[in-house]
Protein backbone atom coordinates (compact mmCIF):
# COMPACT_ATOMS: atom_id res chain seq x y z
CA UNK A 1 0.00 0.00 0.00
CA UNK A 2 0.89 3.66 -0.24
CA UNK A 3 1.13 5.08 3.29
CA UNK A 4 1.60 8.70 4.31
CA UNK A 5 3.07 9.32 7.77
CA UNK A 6 2.45 12.77 9.23
CA UNK A 7 5.38 13.78 11.45
CA UNK A 8 9.09 12.92 11.52
CA UNK A 9 9.93 12.82 15.22
CA UNK A 10 11.03 9.53 16.75
CA UNK A 11 7.44 8.21 16.53
CA UNK A 12 6.84 9.13 12.88
CA UNK A 13 10.31 8.11 11.74
CA UNK A 14 10.11 4.73 13.48
CA UNK A 15 6.64 4.21 11.99
CA UNK A 16 7.99 4.94 8.51
CA UNK A 17 10.94 2.58 9.03
CA UNK A 18 8.79 -0.37 10.03
CA UNK A 19 6.08 0.35 7.46
CA UNK A 20 8.74 0.25 4.76
CA UNK A 21 10.12 -3.00 6.17
CA UNK A 22 6.57 -4.38 5.96
CA UNK A 23 6.58 -3.76 2.22
CA UNK A 24 4.69 -0.47 1.96
CA UNK A 25 5.51 2.59 -0.14
CA UNK A 26 5.99 5.30 2.48
CA UNK A 27 6.00 9.11 2.34
CA UNK A 28 6.70 11.20 5.46
CA UNK A 29 5.45 14.79 5.76
CA UNK A 30 7.29 17.10 8.18
CA UNK A 31 7.02 20.87 8.55
CA UNK A 32 10.56 21.23 9.92
CA UNK A 33 13.71 21.13 7.72
CA UNK A 34 14.72 17.74 9.09
CA UNK A 35 13.78 14.84 11.33
CA UNK A 36 13.59 15.19 15.13
CA UNK A 37 13.50 18.99 15.15
CA UNK A 38 10.78 19.42 17.78
CA UNK A 39 9.95 17.24 20.81
CA UNK A 40 12.57 14.64 19.81
CA UNK A 41 15.36 17.21 19.55
CA UNK A 42 16.76 17.59 23.07
CA UNK A 43 14.80 15.51 25.55
CA UNK A 44 16.10 13.58 28.55
CA UNK A 45 17.47 10.76 26.38
CA UNK A 46 16.40 7.91 28.68
CA UNK A 47 15.05 4.57 27.52
CA UNK A 48 13.23 4.27 30.82
CA UNK A 49 10.92 1.31 31.19
CA UNK A 50 11.31 1.90 34.93
CA UNK A 51 9.81 5.38 34.61
CA UNK A 52 6.37 3.95 33.86
CA UNK A 53 4.53 5.46 36.81
CA UNK A 54 2.31 8.13 35.24
CA UNK A 55 2.01 11.72 36.40
CA UNK A 56 -1.61 10.86 37.24
CA UNK A 57 -1.41 8.83 40.46
CA UNK A 58 -3.03 9.05 43.92
CA UNK A 59 -0.38 11.51 45.21
CA UNK A 60 -0.62 13.91 42.26
CA UNK A 61 -3.60 16.15 43.20
CA UNK A 62 -2.09 17.29 46.51
CA UNK A 63 1.32 17.83 44.92
CA UNK A 64 -0.16 20.00 42.18
CA UNK A 65 -2.02 22.10 44.75
CA UNK A 66 1.19 22.51 46.72
CA UNK A 67 3.08 23.58 43.60
CA UNK A 68 0.50 26.13 42.37
CA UNK A 69 2.09 29.53 41.90
CA UNK A 70 5.66 28.23 42.12
CA UNK A 71 7.57 29.18 38.97
CA UNK A 72 10.10 26.41 39.55
CA UNK A 73 7.55 23.69 40.38
CA UNK A 74 8.19 20.27 38.78
CA UNK A 75 4.62 20.23 37.44
CA UNK A 76 3.17 23.69 36.84
CA UNK A 77 -0.48 24.12 35.85
CA UNK A 78 -1.16 27.58 34.46
CA UNK A 79 -4.96 27.97 34.24
CA UNK A 80 -6.10 29.30 30.87
CA UNK A 81 -9.45 30.23 29.36
CA UNK A 82 -9.21 27.11 27.24
CA UNK A 83 -11.75 24.30 27.24
CA UNK A 84 -9.27 21.57 26.25
CA UNK A 85 -6.99 22.35 29.19
CA UNK A 86 -9.81 22.11 31.73
CA UNK A 87 -11.33 19.02 30.15
CA UNK A 88 -7.90 17.38 30.06
CA UNK A 89 -7.45 18.30 33.72
CA UNK A 90 -10.71 16.60 34.70
CA UNK A 91 -9.68 13.46 32.83
CA UNK A 92 -6.30 13.65 34.58
CA UNK A 93 -7.96 13.67 38.00
CA UNK A 94 -10.03 10.64 37.04
CA UNK A 95 -6.82 8.75 36.26
CA UNK A 96 -5.42 9.44 39.75
CA UNK A 97 -7.17 6.52 41.45
CA UNK A 98 -5.06 3.60 42.60
CA UNK A 99 -6.81 1.14 40.27
CA UNK A 100 -6.34 3.27 37.17
CA UNK A 101 -2.74 4.03 38.09
CA UNK A 102 -1.94 0.32 38.39
CA UNK A 103 -3.66 -0.39 35.07
CA UNK A 104 -1.84 2.43 33.30
CA UNK A 105 1.52 1.29 34.67
CA UNK A 106 0.85 -2.16 33.24
CA UNK A 107 0.14 -0.71 29.80
CA UNK A 108 3.16 1.60 29.81
CA UNK A 109 5.57 -1.10 31.01
CA UNK A 110 4.36 -3.54 28.35
CA UNK A 111 4.86 -1.15 25.44
CA UNK A 112 8.07 0.34 26.85
CA UNK A 113 9.77 -3.03 27.35
CA UNK A 114 8.69 -4.18 23.88
CA UNK A 115 10.11 -0.94 22.49
CA UNK A 116 13.42 -1.31 24.34
CA UNK A 117 13.92 -4.74 22.82
CA UNK A 118 12.94 -3.44 19.39
CA UNK A 119 15.41 -0.55 19.69
CA UNK A 120 18.18 -3.03 20.44
CA UNK A 121 17.35 -4.97 17.29
CA UNK A 122 17.29 -1.79 15.17
CA UNK A 123 20.62 -0.69 16.66
CA UNK A 124 22.17 -4.04 15.77
CA UNK A 125 20.70 -3.99 12.26
CA UNK A 126 21.60 -0.41 11.36
CA UNK A 127 24.72 0.33 13.38
CA UNK A 128 23.45 3.83 14.21
CA UNK A 129 25.75 5.59 16.70
CA UNK A 130 23.87 7.78 19.18
CA UNK A 131 26.00 7.96 22.35
CA UNK A 132 24.02 5.13 23.87
CA UNK A 133 24.85 3.58 27.23
CA UNK A 134 23.41 0.33 28.55
CA UNK A 135 24.26 0.90 32.22
CA UNK A 136 20.72 1.05 33.54
CA UNK A 137 18.79 3.90 35.15
CA UNK A 138 19.22 4.84 38.80
CA UNK A 139 16.28 6.60 40.46
CA UNK A 140 17.21 8.34 43.74
CA UNK A 141 15.08 9.98 46.44
CA UNK A 142 15.80 12.74 48.94
CA UNK A 143 12.41 12.56 50.67
CA UNK A 144 11.62 9.58 52.92
CA UNK A 145 7.88 9.67 52.25
CA UNK A 146 8.42 9.75 48.47
CA UNK A 147 10.79 6.79 48.73
CA UNK A 148 8.32 4.78 50.77
CA UNK A 149 5.55 5.54 48.28
CA UNK A 150 7.80 4.37 45.44
CA UNK A 151 8.05 0.85 46.85
CA UNK A 152 4.57 -0.10 45.60
CA UNK A 153 5.28 1.13 42.07
CA UNK A 154 8.60 -0.74 42.00
CA UNK A 155 6.91 -3.94 43.18
CA UNK A 156 4.18 -3.56 40.58
CA UNK A 157 6.71 -3.06 37.80
CA UNK A 158 8.61 -6.17 38.85
CA UNK A 159 5.35 -8.11 38.63
CA UNK A 160 4.97 -6.84 35.06
CA UNK A 161 8.51 -7.90 34.14
CA UNK A 162 10.52 -4.69 34.72
CA UNK A 163 13.45 -5.48 37.08
CA UNK A 164 13.20 -2.25 39.11
CA UNK A 165 14.84 -3.03 42.46
CA UNK A 166 14.54 -0.78 45.54
CA UNK A 167 17.91 -0.09 47.17
CA UNK A 168 19.35 1.87 50.12
CA UNK A 169 21.34 5.11 49.94
CA UNK A 170 24.72 3.40 50.17
CA UNK A 171 23.91 1.25 47.17
CA UNK A 172 22.80 4.34 45.25
CA UNK A 173 26.24 5.89 45.70
CA UNK A 174 28.00 2.60 44.95
CA UNK A 175 26.24 2.41 41.58
CA UNK A 176 26.90 6.09 40.79
CA UNK A 177 29.87 7.44 42.78
CA UNK A 178 29.34 10.94 41.34
CA UNK A 179 26.48 11.29 43.87
CA UNK A 180 28.79 10.96 46.85
CA UNK A 181 28.75 14.72 47.55
CA UNK A 182 25.00 14.52 48.35
CA UNK A 183 25.03 11.11 50.06
CA UNK A 184 23.74 12.59 53.33
CA UNK A 185 20.56 13.80 51.62
CA UNK A 186 19.74 10.58 49.77
CA UNK A 187 17.29 8.30 51.59
CA UNK A 188 17.08 5.50 49.03
CA UNK A 189 16.56 4.66 45.39
CA UNK A 190 15.78 2.03 42.85
CA UNK A 191 17.83 0.65 40.00
CA UNK A 192 16.79 -0.92 36.71
CA UNK A 193 19.85 -2.48 35.03
CA UNK A 194 18.09 -3.15 31.72
CA UNK A 195 17.24 0.52 31.07
CA UNK A 196 19.36 2.59 28.70
CA UNK A 197 20.16 6.10 27.55
CA UNK A 198 21.19 7.71 24.29
CA UNK A 199 20.75 10.77 22.09
CA UNK A 200 17.29 10.55 20.54
CA UNK A 201 18.13 13.24 17.98
CA UNK A 202 21.16 11.36 16.70
CA UNK A 203 19.21 8.10 16.55
CA UNK A 204 16.18 9.57 14.80
CA UNK A 205 18.19 11.46 12.18
CA UNK A 206 20.30 8.35 11.61
CA UNK A 207 17.19 6.21 11.17
CA UNK A 208 15.67 8.79 8.79
CA UNK A 209 18.85 8.70 6.68
CA UNK A 210 18.77 4.92 6.46
CA UNK A 211 15.05 4.95 5.69
CA UNK A 212 15.68 7.45 2.88
CA UNK A 213 18.41 5.22 1.48
CA UNK A 214 15.96 2.31 1.59
CA UNK A 215 13.33 4.25 -0.40
CA UNK A 216 11.20 6.18 2.10
CA UNK A 217 10.29 9.65 0.75
CA UNK A 218 10.79 12.33 3.43
CA UNK A 219 9.28 15.68 2.49
CA UNK A 220 10.67 18.29 4.85
CA UNK A 221 9.68 21.96 5.08
CA UNK A 222 6.18 20.80 4.20
CA UNK A 223 3.13 21.83 6.21
CA UNK A 224 -0.07 19.80 6.47
CA UNK A 225 -3.11 22.09 6.28
CA UNK A 226 -5.90 19.51 6.54
CA UNK A 227 -6.98 15.94 5.95
CA UNK A 228 -9.69 15.51 3.33
CA UNK A 229 -12.37 12.89 3.96
CA UNK A 230 -15.73 11.66 2.77
CA UNK A 231 -16.95 10.61 6.21
CA UNK A 232 -15.75 7.04 5.95
CA UNK A 233 -12.21 7.39 4.59
CA UNK A 234 -9.41 9.91 4.24
CA UNK A 235 -9.26 10.87 0.56
CA UNK A 236 -6.14 13.01 0.66
CA UNK A 237 -3.89 15.34 2.63
CA UNK A 238 -3.51 18.99 1.71
CA UNK A 239 0.01 20.36 2.06
CA UNK A 240 2.09 23.44 1.38
CA UNK A 241 5.51 22.30 0.18
CA UNK A 242 8.94 23.82 0.66
CA UNK A 243 8.38 26.14 -2.32
CA UNK A 244 5.04 27.42 -1.07
CA UNK A 245 3.07 25.33 -3.55
CA UNK A 246 -0.29 23.90 -2.42
CA UNK A 247 -0.77 20.23 -3.25
CA UNK A 248 -3.00 17.31 -2.37
CA UNK A 249 -1.32 13.95 -1.79
CA UNK A 250 -3.16 10.65 -1.89
CA UNK A 251 -2.47 7.30 -0.24
CA UNK A 252 -4.17 4.11 0.84
CA UNK A 253 -3.49 4.73 4.53
CA UNK A 254 -2.46 7.64 6.75
CA UNK A 255 -0.63 7.60 10.09
CA UNK A 256 -1.02 10.64 12.36
CA UNK A 257 2.18 11.05 14.40
CA UNK A 258 2.34 14.80 14.99
CA UNK A 259 2.64 14.79 18.78
CA UNK A 260 0.82 17.65 20.48
CA UNK A 261 -0.40 18.96 17.13
CA UNK A 262 -2.27 15.74 16.33
CA UNK A 263 -5.38 17.02 18.10
CA UNK A 264 -5.66 20.04 15.80
CA UNK A 265 -5.62 17.89 12.67
CA UNK A 266 -7.94 15.22 14.04
CA UNK A 267 -10.65 17.47 15.48
CA UNK A 268 -12.24 18.53 12.14
CA UNK A 269 -12.69 14.83 11.39
CA UNK A 270 -14.79 14.39 14.53
CA UNK A 271 -11.95 12.57 16.29
CA UNK A 272 -11.23 13.88 19.77
CA UNK A 273 -7.77 13.01 21.01
CA UNK A 274 -7.38 13.86 24.69
CA UNK A 275 -3.85 15.26 24.30
CA UNK A 276 -2.52 18.46 25.83
CA UNK A 277 0.97 19.90 25.31
CA UNK A 278 3.23 19.67 28.34
CA UNK A 279 6.17 22.04 27.95
CA UNK A 280 9.29 20.27 29.11
CA UNK A 281 12.69 21.85 29.61
CA UNK A 282 16.20 20.59 29.09
CA UNK A 283 19.71 21.91 29.61
CA UNK A 284 22.84 20.54 27.97
CA UNK A 285 26.22 21.11 29.62
CA UNK A 286 29.76 20.50 28.43
CA UNK A 287 31.50 18.06 30.77
CA UNK A 288 34.74 19.59 32.09
CA UNK A 289 35.62 16.99 34.74
CA UNK A 290 34.61 13.51 33.52
CA UNK A 291 35.36 11.91 36.88
CA UNK A 292 32.84 14.16 38.65
CA UNK A 293 30.05 13.68 36.09
CA UNK A 294 27.67 10.70 36.25
CA UNK A 295 27.94 7.83 33.80
CA UNK A 296 24.76 6.04 34.89
CA UNK A 297 21.54 7.69 33.73
CA UNK A 298 19.71 9.17 36.71
CA UNK A 299 16.25 10.27 37.79
CA UNK A 300 16.10 12.88 40.56
CA UNK A 301 12.66 12.23 42.02
CA UNK A 302 12.44 15.32 44.20
CA UNK A 303 12.95 17.71 41.30
CA UNK A 304 11.49 15.45 38.58
CA UNK A 305 14.69 15.71 36.53
CA UNK A 306 16.45 13.08 34.44
CA UNK A 307 20.18 13.12 33.77
CA UNK A 308 21.94 11.37 30.88
CA UNK A 309 25.61 11.31 29.92
CA UNK A 310 26.00 11.79 26.16
CA UNK A 311 29.71 11.42 25.48
CA UNK A 312 31.30 14.69 26.60
CA UNK A 313 27.89 16.30 27.27
CA UNK A 314 25.48 16.07 30.17
CA UNK A 315 21.77 16.36 29.33
CA UNK A 316 19.37 17.28 32.12
CA UNK A 317 15.65 17.40 31.37
CA UNK A 318 12.36 17.51 33.15
CA UNK A 319 9.63 19.61 34.70
CA UNK A 320 6.30 20.07 32.98
CA UNK A 321 4.35 23.24 32.32
CA UNK A 322 0.72 23.06 31.16
CA UNK A 323 0.38 26.41 29.42
CA UNK A 324 -0.81 25.95 25.85
CA UNK A 325 1.48 25.70 22.83
CA UNK A 326 4.06 28.31 23.81
CA UNK A 327 7.70 27.20 23.77
CA UNK A 328 9.02 30.38 25.36
CA UNK A 329 11.84 29.76 27.83
CA UNK A 330 11.09 30.65 31.43
CA UNK A 331 14.35 31.83 33.00
CA UNK A 332 13.26 30.83 36.51
CA UNK A 333 12.69 27.24 35.44
CA UNK A 334 15.92 27.15 33.45
CA UNK A 335 17.95 28.48 36.36
CA UNK A 336 16.33 25.97 38.72
CA UNK A 337 17.68 23.13 36.56
CA UNK A 338 21.22 24.52 36.58
CA UNK A 339 21.09 25.26 40.29
CA UNK A 340 20.00 21.71 41.10
CA UNK A 341 22.45 19.93 38.83
CA UNK A 342 25.40 22.01 40.02
CA UNK A 343 24.48 21.07 43.60
CA UNK A 344 24.46 17.39 42.71
CA UNK A 345 27.68 17.41 40.65
CA UNK A 346 29.83 20.38 41.66
CA UNK A 347 32.66 21.09 39.25
CA UNK A 348 31.57 18.43 36.75
CA UNK A 349 30.44 20.70 33.91
CA UNK A 350 30.60 24.18 32.48
CA UNK A 351 27.49 25.45 34.23
CA UNK A 352 28.05 29.03 33.06
CA UNK A 353 27.16 28.23 29.44
CA UNK A 354 24.18 25.86 29.38
CA UNK A 355 22.15 25.27 26.22
CA UNK A 356 18.50 25.51 27.23
CA UNK A 357 15.62 24.11 25.19
CA UNK A 358 11.90 23.49 25.48
CA UNK A 359 9.68 20.97 23.73
CA UNK A 360 5.96 20.20 23.81
CA UNK A 361 5.34 16.69 25.09
CA UNK A 362 2.02 15.26 23.87
CA UNK A 363 0.39 14.27 27.17
CA UNK A 364 -2.64 12.06 27.58
CA UNK A 365 -4.23 12.19 31.06
CA UNK A 366 -3.22 8.58 31.70
CA UNK A 367 0.22 8.75 30.03
CA UNK A 368 -0.94 5.84 27.87
CA UNK A 369 -0.51 6.80 24.19
CA UNK A 370 -2.91 6.37 21.28
CA UNK A 371 -1.54 3.68 18.99
CA UNK A 372 -3.89 2.01 16.53
CA UNK A 373 -6.95 2.55 14.37
CA UNK A 374 -9.50 5.33 14.37
CA UNK A 375 -13.15 5.15 13.38
CA UNK A 376 -12.09 6.41 9.92
CA UNK A 377 -11.12 3.24 8.08
CA UNK A 378 -7.73 4.26 6.67
CA UNK A 379 -6.58 6.71 9.38
CA UNK A 380 -4.27 5.46 12.12
CA UNK A 381 -2.84 7.23 15.17
CA UNK A 382 0.55 6.95 16.84
CA UNK A 383 0.70 9.85 19.25
CA UNK A 384 0.30 10.98 22.86
CA UNK A 385 3.48 9.39 24.26
CA UNK A 386 4.11 12.24 26.69
CA UNK A 387 7.50 12.03 28.40
CA UNK A 388 8.16 8.52 27.04
CA UNK A 389 8.29 9.07 23.28
CA UNK A 390 11.93 7.96 23.08
CA UNK A 391 11.26 5.01 25.37
CA UNK A 392 8.23 3.83 23.36
CA UNK A 393 9.25 5.05 19.90
CA UNK A 394 10.57 1.95 18.18
CA UNK A 395 7.95 -0.32 19.72
CA UNK A 396 5.12 2.01 18.73
CA UNK A 397 6.47 2.27 15.19
CA UNK A 398 6.74 -1.48 14.88
CA UNK A 399 3.25 -1.99 16.33
CA UNK A 400 1.55 0.56 14.04
CA UNK A 401 3.22 -1.06 11.04
CA UNK A 402 1.71 -4.37 12.10
CA UNK A 403 -1.74 -2.82 12.54
CA UNK A 404 -1.67 -1.04 9.17
CA UNK A 405 -0.56 -4.33 7.59
CA UNK A 406 -3.49 -6.19 9.14
CA UNK A 407 -1.44 -8.00 11.78
CA UNK A 408 -1.96 -8.10 15.55
CA UNK A 409 1.13 -6.67 17.31
CA UNK A 410 3.09 -9.02 19.52
CA UNK A 411 2.89 -6.80 22.60
CA UNK A 412 0.01 -7.05 25.09
CA UNK A 413 -1.18 -3.45 25.02
CA UNK A 414 -4.52 -1.63 24.82
CA UNK A 415 -4.26 -0.45 21.23
CA UNK A 416 -6.79 2.12 20.05
CA UNK A 417 -9.57 0.58 17.96
CA UNK A 418 -8.45 -3.01 18.61
CA UNK A 419 -9.76 -5.63 21.08
CA UNK A 420 -8.80 -5.27 24.75
CA UNK A 421 -5.43 -6.76 25.76
CA UNK A 422 -5.15 -10.33 26.94
CA UNK A 423 -5.32 -9.24 30.59
CA UNK A 424 -9.09 -9.05 30.17
CA UNK A 425 -9.69 -5.62 31.69
CA UNK A 426 -10.96 -2.91 29.37
CA UNK A 427 -8.71 0.00 28.54
CA UNK A 428 -9.28 3.34 30.27
CA UNK A 429 -11.78 5.46 28.35
CA UNK A 430 -9.48 8.04 26.78
CA UNK A 431 -11.84 9.11 24.01
CA UNK A 432 -15.18 8.10 22.56
CA UNK A 433 -14.26 8.99 19.02
CA UNK A 434 -10.80 7.72 18.21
Amino acid sequence: MKVIVLGAGIIGTASAWFLHKSGHEVTVIERQPGAAQETSFANGCQISVSHAEPWANPTAPMKILKWLGREDAPLLFRPRAEWLQWKWGLHFLRECTAARTDYNIRQIVALAEYSRQTLGAVREETGIAYDHLTRGILHFYTDQKEFEQSLHAAKLMREFGCPRTSIDADEVVRIEPALKSVRARIVGGDFTPTDESGDVYKFTTGLAQRATQAGVDFRFDTTVTRLLHDGARITGVEIIDAHGVHQTLHADAYVLAMGSFSTVLAKPLGIELMIYPGKGYSATYQVTNPDAAPTVSLTDDGYKLVVSRLGDRLRVAGTCELNGYSRELNNTRCEAITRRISELFPGACDYAHPRYWTGLRPLTPSNVPYVGRTRIANLYVNTGHGTLGWTMGCGSGRAIADIVSGRIPEVDFAFTGLPAPRGGRPAPARTANA
